[in-house]
Protein backbone atom coordinates (compact mmCIF):
# COMPACT_ATOMS: atom_id res chain seq x y z
CA UNK A 1 0.00 0.00 0.00
CA UNK A 2 2.82 1.97 1.01
CA UNK A 3 4.54 1.82 -2.25
CA UNK A 4 1.10 2.39 -4.16
CA UNK A 5 1.04 5.45 -2.39
CA UNK A 6 4.62 6.73 -3.43
CA UNK A 7 3.80 5.38 -7.02
CA UNK A 8 0.91 8.11 -7.17
CA UNK A 9 3.55 10.72 -6.05
CA UNK A 10 5.39 10.01 -8.24
CA UNK A 11 3.45 10.42 -11.17
CA UNK A 12 1.85 13.70 -9.94
CA UNK A 13 5.60 15.15 -9.34
CA UNK A 14 6.55 14.30 -12.93
CA UNK A 15 2.74 15.60 -14.71
CA UNK A 16 3.93 18.92 -12.95
CA UNK A 17 7.76 18.73 -14.05
CA UNK A 18 6.06 18.14 -17.39
CA UNK A 19 7.14 20.15 -20.14
CA UNK A 20 7.06 20.53 -24.34
CA UNK A 21 9.70 18.72 -25.76
CA UNK A 22 11.14 21.62 -27.66
CA UNK A 23 10.96 24.01 -24.71
CA UNK A 24 13.03 24.43 -21.38
CA UNK A 25 11.19 24.70 -18.21
CA UNK A 26 11.95 25.55 -14.95
CA UNK A 27 12.15 27.60 -11.83
CA UNK A 28 14.99 30.81 -12.01
CA UNK A 29 14.25 33.90 -9.27
CA UNK A 30 11.22 32.43 -7.79
CA UNK A 31 9.10 32.33 -11.48
CA UNK A 32 8.23 29.10 -13.40
CA UNK A 33 9.53 29.64 -16.38
CA UNK A 34 9.26 28.18 -20.16
CA UNK A 35 11.29 29.04 -22.53
CA UNK A 36 10.23 28.22 -26.14
CA UNK A 37 12.27 31.19 -28.28
CA UNK A 38 14.28 30.13 -31.02
CA UNK A 39 12.83 26.81 -31.76
CA UNK A 40 11.53 27.44 -34.80
CA UNK A 41 7.58 26.26 -33.71
CA UNK A 42 4.51 26.88 -36.23
CA UNK A 43 2.10 26.45 -33.16
CA UNK A 44 2.13 26.98 -29.10
CA UNK A 45 3.06 23.33 -28.14
CA UNK A 46 0.66 22.08 -25.29
CA UNK A 47 1.94 20.20 -22.55
CA UNK A 48 3.29 23.22 -20.28
CA UNK A 49 2.63 23.04 -16.43
CA UNK A 50 0.12 24.90 -14.95
CA UNK A 51 2.10 26.62 -12.72
CA UNK A 52 4.06 28.33 -15.41
CA UNK A 53 4.22 32.33 -14.83
CA UNK A 54 6.65 33.24 -17.48
CA UNK A 55 6.34 32.42 -20.77
CA UNK A 56 8.83 32.95 -24.10
CA UNK A 57 7.80 31.87 -27.61
CA UNK A 58 9.89 35.15 -29.11
CA UNK A 59 11.84 34.17 -32.50
CA UNK A 60 9.41 31.22 -34.17
CA UNK A 61 7.30 31.54 -36.52
CA UNK A 62 3.88 31.43 -35.29
CA UNK A 63 1.10 32.35 -38.36
CA UNK A 64 -1.54 32.88 -35.51
CA UNK A 65 -3.25 32.60 -32.18
CA UNK A 66 -6.40 30.49 -31.80
CA UNK A 67 -8.91 30.76 -29.16
CA UNK A 68 -7.63 29.07 -25.78
CA UNK A 69 -4.16 28.83 -26.84
CA UNK A 70 -3.28 29.05 -23.15
CA UNK A 71 -5.71 27.76 -21.52
CA UNK A 72 -3.01 25.75 -20.09
CA UNK A 73 -1.35 28.33 -18.27
CA UNK A 74 -3.88 30.13 -16.44
CA UNK A 75 -1.12 31.72 -13.84
CA UNK A 76 1.16 33.46 -16.59
CA UNK A 77 2.40 36.65 -15.85
CA UNK A 78 4.49 37.09 -18.80
CA UNK A 79 4.06 36.39 -22.00
CA UNK A 80 6.40 37.39 -24.80
CA UNK A 81 5.69 36.51 -28.46
CA UNK A 82 7.71 39.18 -30.37
CA UNK A 83 9.44 38.57 -34.03
CA UNK A 84 6.80 36.10 -35.10
CA UNK A 85 4.94 35.83 -38.53
CA UNK A 86 1.52 36.31 -36.29
CA UNK A 87 -1.21 37.90 -38.29
CA UNK A 88 -4.27 37.28 -36.08
CA UNK A 89 -5.09 36.56 -32.57
CA UNK A 90 -8.47 35.05 -32.19
CA UNK A 91 -11.12 35.84 -29.44
CA UNK A 92 -10.18 33.99 -26.52
CA UNK A 93 -6.60 33.47 -27.77
CA UNK A 94 -5.52 35.66 -24.60
CA UNK A 95 -9.26 36.43 -22.24
CA UNK A 96 -8.01 33.44 -19.76
CA UNK A 97 -4.76 35.27 -18.94
CA UNK A 98 -6.34 37.18 -15.62
CA UNK A 99 -2.98 37.05 -14.01
CA UNK A 100 -1.10 38.85 -17.00
CA UNK A 101 1.33 41.60 -16.74
CA UNK A 102 3.21 41.62 -19.44
CA UNK A 103 2.52 40.87 -22.83
CA UNK A 104 4.71 41.10 -25.47
CA UNK A 105 3.72 41.01 -29.42
CA UNK A 106 5.56 43.27 -31.32
CA UNK A 107 7.56 42.74 -34.24
CA UNK A 108 4.88 40.60 -35.99
CA UNK A 109 2.26 41.12 -38.68
CA UNK A 110 -1.16 41.62 -36.62
CA UNK A 111 -3.57 43.49 -38.45
CA UNK A 112 -6.99 41.34 -36.79
CA UNK A 113 -6.64 41.43 -33.26
CA UNK A 114 -9.28 40.71 -30.66
CA UNK A 115 -9.60 43.99 -28.69
CA UNK A 116 -12.07 42.52 -26.28
CA UNK A 117 -9.75 39.84 -24.98
CA UNK A 118 -7.82 42.53 -23.45
CA UNK A 119 -11.06 43.79 -20.99
CA UNK A 120 -10.16 40.71 -19.05
CA UNK A 121 -6.62 41.61 -18.76
CA UNK A 122 -7.00 43.83 -15.73
CA UNK A 123 -3.61 43.25 -14.45
CA UNK A 124 -1.68 44.12 -17.24
CA UNK A 125 1.46 46.53 -17.10
CA UNK A 126 2.96 46.44 -20.25
CA UNK A 127 1.82 46.25 -23.43
CA UNK A 128 3.61 46.25 -26.60
CA UNK A 129 2.06 46.03 -30.07
CA UNK A 130 4.21 48.06 -32.01
CA UNK A 131 5.87 46.88 -35.63
CA UNK A 132 2.80 45.28 -36.36
CA UNK A 133 -0.32 46.20 -39.17
CA UNK A 134 -2.76 47.45 -36.87
CA UNK A 135 -5.11 49.78 -38.69
CA UNK A 136 -7.50 50.40 -35.98
CA UNK A 137 -8.07 50.83 -32.22
CA UNK A 138 -11.53 50.39 -30.63
CA UNK A 139 -12.66 53.46 -28.67
CA UNK A 140 -12.97 50.82 -25.82
CA UNK A 141 -10.04 48.82 -26.19
CA UNK A 142 -8.32 49.75 -22.66
CA UNK A 143 -11.58 50.48 -20.42
CA UNK A 144 -10.31 47.55 -18.15
CA UNK A 145 -6.41 48.59 -18.52
CA UNK A 146 -6.49 50.95 -15.14
CA UNK A 147 -2.70 49.20 -14.09
CA UNK A 148 -0.98 49.82 -16.97
CA UNK A 149 1.83 51.34 -17.30
CA UNK A 150 4.07 51.13 -20.40
CA UNK A 151 1.72 51.44 -23.66
CA UNK A 152 3.53 50.92 -27.03
CA UNK A 153 1.82 51.07 -30.84
CA UNK A 154 4.42 52.95 -32.77
CA UNK A 155 5.32 51.83 -36.34
CA UNK A 156 1.39 50.42 -37.27
CA UNK A 157 -0.52 51.57 -39.68
CA UNK A 158 -2.73 53.52 -38.06
CA UNK A 159 -4.48 56.58 -39.83
CA UNK A 160 -6.80 58.01 -36.69
CA UNK A 161 -7.43 57.27 -32.88
CA UNK A 162 -10.63 57.77 -31.24
CA UNK A 163 -10.84 60.93 -28.39
CA UNK A 164 -10.84 59.02 -25.27
CA UNK A 165 -9.02 55.77 -25.92
CA UNK A 166 -6.54 56.76 -23.61
CA UNK A 167 -8.76 58.20 -20.72
CA UNK A 168 -9.53 54.63 -18.62
CA UNK A 169 -5.38 54.13 -18.52
CA UNK A 170 -5.07 56.47 -15.41
CA UNK A 171 -1.41 54.49 -13.86
CA UNK A 172 -0.20 55.49 -17.64
CA UNK A 173 3.04 56.76 -17.68
CA UNK A 174 4.80 55.62 -21.20
CA UNK A 175 3.04 55.96 -24.47
CA UNK A 176 4.78 55.53 -27.66
CA UNK A 177 2.36 55.99 -30.88
CA UNK A 178 5.29 57.68 -33.32
CA UNK A 179 5.34 56.84 -36.79
CA UNK A 180 1.92 55.95 -37.79
CA UNK A 181 0.66 57.48 -41.03
CA UNK A 182 -1.92 59.49 -38.87
CA UNK A 183 -4.53 61.40 -41.72
CA UNK A 184 -4.29 64.71 -39.70
CA UNK A 185 -8.30 66.11 -39.92
CA UNK A 186 -9.95 67.02 -37.75
CA UNK A 187 -11.07 63.71 -35.55
CA UNK A 188 -7.58 63.47 -34.81
CA UNK A 189 -7.24 67.37 -33.30
CA UNK A 190 -7.58 66.07 -29.87
CA UNK A 191 -5.07 63.92 -29.79
CA UNK A 192 -2.62 67.10 -30.51
CA UNK A 193 -4.50 68.92 -27.30
CA UNK A 194 -4.04 65.15 -25.00
CA UNK A 195 -0.91 65.15 -25.98
CA UNK A 196 0.70 68.46 -25.19
CA UNK A 197 -1.50 68.62 -21.73
CA UNK A 198 -0.69 64.93 -20.62
CA UNK A 199 1.79 63.86 -18.00
CA UNK A 200 2.41 60.55 -19.69
CA UNK A 201 6.31 60.55 -21.11
CA UNK A 202 5.34 60.42 -24.98
CA UNK A 203 8.51 59.93 -26.68
CA UNK A 204 9.83 61.04 -30.77
CA UNK A 205 7.12 63.14 -30.76
CA UNK A 206 8.47 64.88 -34.03
CA UNK A 207 8.26 61.41 -35.75
CA UNK A 208 4.18 61.71 -34.88
CA UNK A 209 2.93 63.51 -38.09
CA UNK A 210 0.88 64.17 -40.93
CA UNK A 211 0.74 61.55 -43.74
CA UNK A 212 -2.05 63.35 -44.92
CA UNK A 213 -3.70 65.35 -46.38
CA UNK A 214 -0.90 66.37 -48.75
CA UNK A 215 -0.77 70.19 -47.98
CA UNK A 216 0.24 68.60 -44.14
CA UNK A 217 2.43 66.03 -44.82
CA UNK A 218 5.35 65.46 -42.67
CA UNK A 219 4.23 68.09 -40.13
CA UNK A 220 4.21 67.30 -36.59
CA UNK A 221 1.24 66.59 -34.66
CA UNK A 222 2.45 68.77 -32.00
CA UNK A 223 2.72 71.58 -34.73
CA UNK A 224 -0.51 71.25 -36.50
CA UNK A 225 -1.88 74.14 -37.03
CA UNK A 226 -5.72 75.44 -36.20
CA UNK A 227 -8.14 73.28 -38.53
CA UNK A 228 -11.78 74.58 -39.16
CA UNK A 229 -14.13 71.64 -37.57
CA UNK A 230 -17.15 71.42 -35.44
CA UNK A 231 -19.16 68.44 -34.50
CA UNK A 232 -22.45 68.36 -36.35
CA UNK A 233 -25.79 69.58 -35.83
CA UNK A 234 -28.99 68.96 -36.77
CA UNK A 235 -31.75 72.12 -37.48
CA UNK A 236 -35.32 71.30 -37.42
CA UNK A 237 -37.68 73.80 -37.41
CA UNK A 238 -41.35 73.76 -39.37
CA UNK A 239 -42.85 76.44 -41.65
CA UNK A 240 -46.62 75.62 -43.55
CA UNK A 241 -48.01 78.53 -45.45
CA UNK A 242 -51.06 80.08 -44.15
CA UNK A 243 -52.50 79.82 -40.92
CA UNK A 244 -53.55 75.82 -39.78
CA UNK A 245 -53.15 72.80 -42.08
CA UNK A 246 -53.79 69.36 -41.29
CA UNK A 247 -52.21 66.43 -43.05
CA UNK A 248 -54.94 64.20 -44.88
CA UNK A 249 -54.59 60.62 -46.59
CA UNK A 250 -53.45 61.10 -49.61
CA UNK A 251 -51.22 64.13 -49.46
CA UNK A 252 -47.19 64.68 -50.25
CA UNK A 253 -44.94 64.70 -47.20
CA UNK A 254 -41.69 66.07 -46.89
CA UNK A 255 -39.37 66.39 -44.46
CA UNK A 256 -35.79 68.28 -44.74
CA UNK A 257 -32.92 67.73 -42.53
CA UNK A 258 -30.39 70.77 -42.34
CA UNK A 259 -27.67 69.41 -41.23
CA UNK A 260 -23.94 71.52 -40.39
CA UNK A 261 -20.51 70.74 -39.01
CA UNK A 262 -16.92 70.43 -40.05
CA UNK A 263 -16.30 67.89 -41.85
CA UNK A 264 -19.55 67.76 -43.63
CA UNK A 265 -21.76 65.11 -41.58
CA UNK A 266 -22.85 61.70 -43.18
CA UNK A 267 -26.58 61.88 -43.15
CA UNK A 268 -28.80 58.75 -42.47
CA UNK A 269 -32.91 58.17 -41.70
CA UNK A 270 -34.31 56.13 -39.20
CA UNK A 271 -38.03 55.57 -39.67
CA UNK A 272 -40.05 53.88 -37.04
CA UNK A 273 -43.21 53.09 -38.55
CA UNK A 274 -45.77 50.14 -37.38
CA UNK A 275 -44.72 47.92 -39.62
CA UNK A 276 -40.97 47.95 -38.55
CA UNK A 277 -38.19 50.26 -38.94
CA UNK A 278 -36.75 51.43 -41.86
CA UNK A 279 -32.61 52.92 -42.37
CA UNK A 280 -31.87 54.93 -44.96
CA UNK A 281 -28.27 55.71 -44.80
CA UNK A 282 -27.62 57.45 -48.51
CA UNK A 283 -29.85 59.29 -51.07
CA UNK A 284 -32.26 56.71 -53.27
CA UNK A 285 -33.40 58.58 -55.68
CA UNK A 286 -32.37 60.97 -58.05
CA UNK A 287 -32.94 65.39 -57.99
CA UNK A 288 -35.43 63.97 -60.78
CA UNK A 289 -37.01 62.03 -58.16
CA UNK A 290 -36.60 59.01 -59.90
CA UNK A 291 -34.72 55.65 -58.29
CA UNK A 292 -30.96 55.72 -57.99
CA UNK A 293 -29.38 52.92 -59.91
CA UNK A 294 -27.64 51.85 -56.97
CA UNK A 295 -31.11 51.62 -54.93
CA UNK A 296 -32.32 47.92 -54.33
CA UNK A 297 -34.78 47.56 -55.98
CA UNK A 298 -34.21 50.46 -58.41
CA UNK A 299 -36.91 49.30 -61.11
CA UNK A 300 -39.82 50.41 -58.45
CA UNK A 301 -40.00 53.90 -56.84
CA UNK A 302 -38.83 53.92 -53.25
CA UNK A 303 -42.15 54.23 -50.82
CA UNK A 304 -39.36 56.69 -49.10
CA UNK A 305 -37.75 59.06 -51.19
CA UNK A 306 -34.33 60.68 -49.56
CA UNK A 307 -32.38 63.21 -51.85
CA UNK A 308 -29.07 63.97 -51.33
CA UNK A 309 -29.98 67.75 -49.99
CA UNK A 310 -31.23 66.12 -47.02
CA UNK A 311 -35.12 66.33 -48.33
CA UNK A 312 -37.52 62.67 -47.64
CA UNK A 313 -40.45 62.86 -49.63
CA UNK A 314 -43.53 60.52 -48.79
CA UNK A 315 -46.03 60.42 -51.54
CA UNK A 316 -49.53 59.67 -50.92
CA UNK A 317 -49.42 59.37 -47.23
CA UNK A 318 -51.12 57.11 -45.42
CA UNK A 319 -51.40 55.41 -42.04
CA UNK A 320 -48.90 52.78 -42.88
CA UNK A 321 -47.00 55.96 -42.67
CA UNK A 322 -47.41 57.19 -39.29
CA UNK A 323 -44.96 56.68 -37.13
CA UNK A 324 -41.16 58.63 -35.57
CA UNK A 325 -39.06 60.04 -38.34
CA UNK A 326 -35.45 60.66 -36.88
CA UNK A 327 -32.63 62.47 -39.56
CA UNK A 328 -29.22 61.67 -37.85
CA UNK A 329 -25.73 63.20 -38.87
CA UNK A 330 -22.52 62.46 -38.27
CA UNK A 331 -19.03 63.28 -38.50
CA UNK A 332 -15.54 62.23 -36.93
CA UNK A 333 -16.17 65.10 -33.98
CA UNK A 334 -19.89 63.30 -32.86
CA UNK A 335 -23.29 62.84 -33.92
CA UNK A 336 -26.40 64.74 -33.67
CA UNK A 337 -30.22 63.82 -34.32
CA UNK A 338 -33.55 65.49 -34.28
CA UNK A 339 -37.35 63.39 -34.66
CA UNK A 340 -40.61 64.20 -35.18
CA UNK A 341 -43.57 62.11 -35.01
CA UNK A 342 -46.20 62.39 -37.72
CA UNK A 343 -49.58 60.97 -37.85
CA UNK A 344 -52.60 62.07 -39.97
CA UNK A 345 -54.82 64.41 -38.74
CA UNK A 346 -58.38 63.20 -36.82
CA UNK A 347 -61.39 63.76 -38.82
CA UNK A 348 -63.48 66.47 -37.88
CA UNK A 349 -60.92 68.75 -36.52
CA UNK A 350 -60.35 71.93 -38.12
CA UNK A 351 -61.39 73.24 -41.63
CA UNK A 352 -59.58 72.41 -44.67
CA UNK A 353 -60.12 74.13 -48.75
CA UNK A 354 -60.00 72.24 -51.79
CA UNK A 355 -56.07 71.71 -51.26
CA UNK A 356 -56.67 71.16 -47.37
CA UNK A 357 -54.28 73.69 -46.48
CA UNK A 358 -55.86 75.41 -43.68
CA UNK A 359 -54.30 74.18 -40.41
CA UNK A 360 -55.14 74.46 -36.92
CA UNK A 361 -52.69 74.08 -34.83
CA UNK A 362 -49.84 75.28 -31.72
CA UNK A 363 -46.55 74.52 -30.70
CA UNK A 364 -45.49 73.84 -27.21
CA UNK A 365 -41.69 74.45 -26.13
CA UNK A 366 -39.95 71.96 -24.84
CA UNK A 367 -36.42 72.20 -23.41
CA UNK A 368 -35.01 73.26 -27.03
CA UNK A 369 -36.82 76.59 -27.72
CA UNK A 370 -37.39 75.63 -31.45
CA UNK A 371 -39.76 77.84 -33.52
CA UNK A 372 -42.42 76.75 -35.00
CA UNK A 373 -44.15 78.59 -38.99
CA UNK A 374 -46.78 77.81 -40.49
CA UNK A 375 -45.95 76.97 -44.44
CA UNK A 376 -47.86 75.11 -47.42
CA UNK A 377 -45.68 74.46 -50.89
CA UNK A 378 -47.77 72.56 -53.03
CA UNK A 379 -45.68 70.62 -55.65
CA UNK A 380 -48.53 70.95 -58.32
CA UNK A 381 -52.59 71.66 -58.79
CA UNK A 382 -53.40 68.47 -57.65
CA UNK A 383 -50.32 67.22 -54.77
CA UNK A 384 -49.89 69.23 -51.82
CA UNK A 385 -46.79 69.34 -49.82
CA UNK A 386 -46.48 69.47 -46.24
CA UNK A 387 -42.94 70.78 -45.57
CA UNK A 388 -41.12 70.02 -42.06
CA UNK A 389 -37.79 72.07 -41.90
CA UNK A 390 -35.61 69.24 -39.28
CA UNK A 391 -34.11 72.24 -37.97
CA UNK A 392 -32.29 72.00 -34.38
CA UNK A 393 -29.27 69.99 -32.60
CA UNK A 394 -29.97 67.68 -29.97
CA UNK A 395 -31.98 65.12 -28.69
CA UNK A 396 -35.74 65.50 -29.31
CA UNK A 397 -38.20 66.65 -27.06
CA UNK A 398 -41.89 66.98 -26.41
CA UNK A 399 -43.79 70.24 -29.05
CA UNK A 400 -47.15 68.87 -29.84
CA UNK A 401 -48.89 70.34 -32.84
CA UNK A 402 -52.53 69.65 -32.56
CA UNK A 403 -53.64 68.94 -36.30
CA UNK A 404 -50.77 69.10 -38.06
CA UNK A 405 -48.40 66.81 -39.25
CA UNK A 406 -46.26 65.67 -36.56
CA UNK A 407 -44.86 65.84 -33.18
CA UNK A 408 -42.27 68.39 -33.16
CA UNK A 409 -39.19 68.46 -30.67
Amino acid sequence: MQELHLLWWAVLLGLAQACPEPCDCGEKYGFQIADCAYRDLEAVPPGFPANVTTLSLSANRLPGLPEGAFREVPLLQSLWLAHNEIRTVAAGALASLSHLKSLDLSHNLISDFAWSDLHNLSALQLLKMDSNELTFIPRDAFRSLRALRSLQLNHNRLHTLAEGTFAPLTALSHLQINDNPFDCTCGIVWLKTWALATAVSIPEQDNIACTSPHVLKGTPLSRLPPLPCSAPSVQLSYQPSQDGAELRPGFVLALHCDVDGQPAPQLHWHIQIPSGIVEITSPNVGTDGRALPSTPAASSQPRFQAFANGSLLIPDFGKLEEGTYSCLATNELGSAESSVDVALATPGEGGEDTLGRRFHGKAVEGKGCYTVDNEVQPSGPEDNVVIIYLSRAGNPEAAVAEGVPGQLP
